[in-house]
């Protein structure tokens, strides 16, 4: 704009600059929207809290949270307001972004102070915005918002500061060379800034890089037509040095891919993906394997009681019926039968079982159904409706409902005079809860659940007849393990319960638990059923056609894991599994204790990493994230646990669950499930892959364009006039045109562009990255097709069909026209035309890069995509007009040529073309050849790509 200005050519200087404010007053619109898509989602993934109103447990946004709410909190939440506590359980919250205080505040709910106590001196106070480290609690709203502690100091802050003088540093203390470097920091950083260098994802910042490279492109291709025309300074020279300048520019390159990416997050939230980083986008396409949890991703999440084993009686069965929550549906069967016993034998449920009877039939059942009511912080319990509800932990609402089936509920033995004294809640070093509770008579019981092993090394009796309780035995605690794996065997996750008279010399503080929680007596199994998903099995399967691996890492025991895994699909069947290795087999299932023991060159000289790994702890998922980086592959973890940040930190994608997960694993992950499934995982990389392909669509397009126009305008050099100087092929005000037409909308279009029918049969894009070798060829057969037909359009008018004319070329036919540069200004019409409608129809060819444009969406039988075919005549048309938005860009772009052509003053004076007649037929000629020879291009394209993934198959083939 400054050189058209500087050398007064008016004209060209005014529609570059209307050029350049429509593409800013478009590009804030578009770039407005899509900020505020990408708010509108982020108010998505605020943090969350869950308060009582009106006797139900109620998740809502932390800035719905009222005085007045009880709130209640647990380990991994992020306190919503300032909370007086009025229940504290082992209750422990960081205060150090409030505080300082380095170490956990460790909380009192009995506690009282004056009103002048410190902040950091309130033991009965939970405060806004800190993280919950240990255990629970519930409490009273009493500030919110800025009336909180956190509030107060963000007023403080907003206050007007007062000016200090800056202390100057004496001259001893000056370092010249720190300073400058210092500054020279400051300097590069801000011309990083201002470039996008060092700002946005880093697909964006690429991007930027890109465009300086086009940037300092256009000045070398400047640089040669000056050159060519012997650095003249003549108007009509720097004005075509200019306009080659102008298109090497891609000036909706970083708005195009703005948009692009804000409109596949707001699809992602459609889909119940929220996107909390940006960067993740870029990666979700190369994902190759899949870390996935097990409870509530893979499977329901809600949990249902189907065996207990008591030794003493023999094996509870429940068919627990379609209400979960409902005690009263389902039968209870009971076989004298142990777990081990039922599964080899593979016999009946046993006889039905009244269980209004049983506790009088058989006393110990009271004494298991005693520590599964008690020892459990669920309540079940009918509404006002007369309907079954719940409220806790999935895992203690299936016990809680199994106790209910024989009239043994908490509320209902709370009510009975049981006095809760103490409780020591669950931990994963112990993975242990215990309560110890007071009956009516005064005697007071150790109440205890937790994984069988560790139940079974704290208990020293049991009774294992009805002829008395004997002590424990080494052989009696592997009967009991035994059944265990039974149970777990039959994809159940087993607890065992356990019980002891409390002796009151012994205080129920933490710093005791261990003496409390030992000398118990063993009271029985209980195995928890957690079905999969209905969808899981089928998202696992289109996972493996993508080529991404699917990994379980869960806590639970390797046997319930396995069945798990292969009701999913994640693991062969036993079939399967025979036709392997024993290697592969053997790595296939792993303990963490085992994956652990590995070293690092142990566990990459595997066959295959293990796809799951059972007993899961923190630094095992790290481990598993690292030894699959060390294979070159891009992870997804998921993980709804404090536990879980570092693993979620540690992934290329963490993925944190919205409904289970706490704020903390939210925090650290870089997209939320809203619905903790597992086929939205699928649906985020499904979608990560489309965003790659398009934005790989727009790239090949703008600098197809880009590469079109310079070897139309590099080339054009050697059309000399009269006085030696090189006269456009194409003007600088039809370049600003063809940029603003074919550049903006038609890329806009290629990015809502919807995926293609087979990119879930894809291998990953892997480290490939945007610009693959596959794009920079078509970018170059592209341009160098489009820029020697548009050549040949021009040449043909002017030498081909106008012989009468010795010098064709004319004279000054860059400034002005004149009757003897007609040919020159049709030839220039005829080029420009060409060149329009080109990059427009090539914005429809790059729907499906290899694909005929008159079956962009049929099915191909060897790529197994099942789509039923249509005819050619029909099929081009029904692909174009299923992206409406292209389709309109491309039409209205291919009618916009004609008023430049045809109206009068605009046409001579502003394009400098006039109106075409015969040439028309050049026109649709070059237009023919165009469609011909890229079609050619994507039939050998596509050839040779078959025939690679034939000897792939093979290959495979003759591997397995």
């Amino acid at each position: 704009m400054a050189a058209s200005f500087g050398i007064r050519a008016w004209i060209e200087g005014g529609v570059v600059s209307a050029v350049i404010f429509l593409n800013i007053v478009i590009g804030f619109f578009q770039e407005y929207r899509a900020e505020s898509i990408l708010d509108s989602l982020k108010s998505l993934s605020f943090p969350t809290a869950v308060v009582i109103r009106d006797g139900k447990s109620v998740t809502v946004p932390t800035a719905d949270v009222v005085v007045g709410d009880i709130v209640e909190m647990k380990m991994g939440d992020t306190v919503p307001a300032d909370v007086r506590l009025i229940e504290a359980v082992n209750f422990e919250t960081d205060e150090a972004l409030l505080t300082g205080e380095s170490l956990p505040v460790r909380k009192d709910a009995d506690e009282v102070y004056d009103v002048d106590t410190g902040a950091g001196d309130r033991l009965n106070v939970a405060y806004s915005s800190t993280t919950i480290t240990k255990g629970r609690a519930k409490g009273v709203v009493y500030a919110i918002g800025m009336k909180t502690e956190i509030g107060l100091i963000a007023a403080s802050l907003q206050q007007k500061r007062t000016s200090r003088t800056a202390q100057r540093l004496d001259d001893n203390e000056k370092r010249p060379h720190k300073i400058v470097k210092a500054w020279g920091s400051i300097a590069l950083d801000a011309i990083k800034a201002f470039f996008g260098l060092n700002v946005g994802t880093p697909l964006q910042q690429r991007m930027a890089r890109l465009a300086i490279f086009l940037f300092g492109t256009a000045i070398l291709c400047t640089i040669i037509v000056l050159a060519a025309n012997k650095f003249s300074s003549s108007q009509e020279v720097i004005i075509y040095a200019v306009a080659t300048g102008l298109s090497m520019i891609p000036a909706s390159l970083l708005v195009v891919l703005t948009i692009t990416l804000a409109a596949g997050t707001n699809q992602m939230a459609k889909r119940h993906v929220i996107v909390r980083n940006s960067k993740s986008l870029e990666a979700l396409g190369a994902v190759t394997d899949i870390c996935s949890d097990k409870t509530g991703t893979l499977t329901q999440g809600k949990m249902v009681a189907r065996k207990a084993w008591i030794p003493s009686i023999g094996t509870y069965s429940v068919d627990t019926g379609s209400e979960p929550f409902n005690p009263q549906l389902g039968t209870v069967y009971l076989s004298q039968s142990t777990p081990d016993s039922l599964a080899v034998s593979d016999s009946t449920l046993g006889d039905v079982e009244d269980a209004g009877t049983s506790i009088e039939r058989n006393p110990q059942l009271k004494n298991f159904l005693d520590v599964a009511s008690l020892a459990n912080l669920a309540e079940v319990h009918k509404n006002e409706e007369g309907k079954w509800v719940a409220r806790g932990d999935p895992t203690e609402i299936a016990i809680q409902v199994f106790s209910s089936r024989f009239g043994w509920n908490r509320n209902t033995l709370v009510g009975s005079g049981w006095r809760h004294v103490a409780e020591f809640p669950f931990d994963s070093g112990v993975k242990k809860m215990s309560v110890v509770f007071a009956n009516k008579d005064g005697e007071s019981y150790v109440f205890t659940k937790g994984a069988v092993e560790k139940i079974v090394a704290s208990s020293t009796t049991v009774q294992f007849s009805k002829e008395g309780v004997i002590s424990m035995t080494d052989d009696l605690r592997n009967e009991i393990l035994r059944n265990m794996e039974a149970l777990a065997g039959m994809g159940l996750r087993v607890l065992a319960l356990a019980s002891k008279r409390y002796h009151e010399e012994i205080i129920p503080s933490q710093e005791r638990r261990d003496e409390i929680e030992s000398q118990l007596e063993f009271q029985g199994l209980i195995g928890l059923y957690d079905p999969p998903r209905p969808e899981s099995k089928g998202s696992v399967e289109q996972c493996h056609k993508a080529g991404v691996t699917v990994h379980m890492v869960t806590g639970d025991h390797p046997k319930t894991a396995r069945a798990i895994a292969e009701e999913v699909g994640i693991l062969p069947s036993a079939s399967g599994v025979a036709l392997l290795s024993r290697d592969v087999s053997d790595s296939l299932v792993m303990t963490a204790t085992r994956f652990d023991g590995l070293t690092n060159d142990q566990i990459d000289a595997l066959p295959a990493l293990p796809l799951v790994v059972a007993r899961c702890a923190p630094s095992t998922k790290v481990r598993m994230i690292e030894a699959l980086h060390r294979r070159e592959k891009f992870c997804a973890m998921t993980g709804d646990g404090v536990n879980d940040s570092p693993s979620l930190k540690h992934a290329d994608v963490g993925i944190a669950m919205g409904q289970s997960g706490s704020d903390v694993a939210k925090a650290a992950s870089d997209i939320v499930l809203t619905d903790d499934n597992f086929a939205s995982i699928l649906n985020a990389v499904e979608e990560g892959r489309r965003m790659f392909d398009n934005i790989q669509k727009v790239l090949c397009h703008l600098l197809a364009q880009n590469l079109a126009q310079a070897v139309t305008l590099l080339i054009g050099l050697v059309f000399k006039d009269a006085s030696g100087t090189s006269v456009f092929p194409i003007t600088p005000v039809e370049i600003m045109w063809i940029i603003t037409v074919t550049g903006g909308t038609p890329d806009m279009g290629l990015g809502f562009e919807k995926a293609a029918p087979d990119i879930l049969t894809r291998p990953p894009v892997g480290q490939k990255g945007i610009f693959s070798l596959e794009i920079m060829i078509d970018m170059i057969v592209y341009g160098v097709w489009i820029g020697a037909l548009c050549l040949s359009s021009f040449t043909l008018v002017l030498y081909g069909f106008n012989k009468n004319d010795s010098n064709p070329l004319g004279f000054n036919c860059n400034n002005e026209y004149t009757p003897q540069c007609d040919a020159v200004f049709r030839a220039r019409a005829t080029c420009f035309v060409c060149l329009m409608w080109f990059l427009l129809f090539l914005a429809w060819e790059l729907v499906d890069l290899r694909r005929s444009f008159f079956y962009l969406h049929v099915s191909d039988v060897a790529e197994g995509v099942e789509v039923k075919k249509r005819k050619v005549f029909t099929q081009w048309a029904v692909d174009i007009w299923r992206n409406r938005f292209l389709f309109w860009a491309v039409i209205v772009g291919f009618f916009s040529v004609f008023p430049v052509l045809y109206i009068p003053v605009v046409n001579t004076r502003v394009f400098k073309h006039k109106g075409i007649t015969w040439e028309w037929g050049i026109a649709f000629v070059a237009f023919f050849l165009f469609f011909a020879g890229v079609e050619t291009w994507k039939w050998l394209k596509r050839a040779w790509f078959r025939r690679q993934a034939t000897k792939q198959r093979n290959a495979a083939a003759g591997s397995a």
